[in-house]
């Protein structure tokens, strides 16, 4: 069964950092995809950041040279970097991981259907 838990969420101030940690469980990250989506109330779920099971990342205009996400292979550990910060990045951030059957969101040419509980972020101007 897979389990992802975020973290690492918070407030703060324009031109700010925070690194998000998504915990995974029941998950091999070398043969899946992983990713980050974002969430504002009345908008779809956007994908910000996708690494696959070869390590090869992409990130949407929006966020590319800011954010950066990365694996810990041997903690099953999923970051994102998040440098920069900009107030329209307030959202709720939520780790998703591959579900080549069942999911639902396809993102990078990847199906994601397992996913986090979220993580707040604001970031005030």
């Amino acid at each position: 069964q897979v389990q992802l838990v975020e973290s690492g969420g918070g407030s703060v101030q324009a031109g700010g950092s925070l690194r998000l940690t998504c915990a995974a469980s029941g998950v091999t990250y070398s043969r899946h995809c992983m990713a980050w989506f974002r969430q504002v109330p009345g908008k779809e779920r956007e994908g910000v950041a996708i690494i696959d099971g070869t390590s090869r990342t992409a990130y949407p205009n929006s966020v590319r040279g800011r954010f950066t996400i990365s694996q810990d292979n041997a903690k099953n550990t999923l970051y994102l970097q998040m440098n920069s910060l900009k107030p329209e990045d307030t959202a709720m951030y939520y780790c998703a991981a591959e579900d080549s059957v069942y999911g639902r969101t396809w993102y990078g040419g990847c199906r994601f259907g397992f996913w986090g509980q979220g993580t707040q972020v604001t970031v005030s101007s």
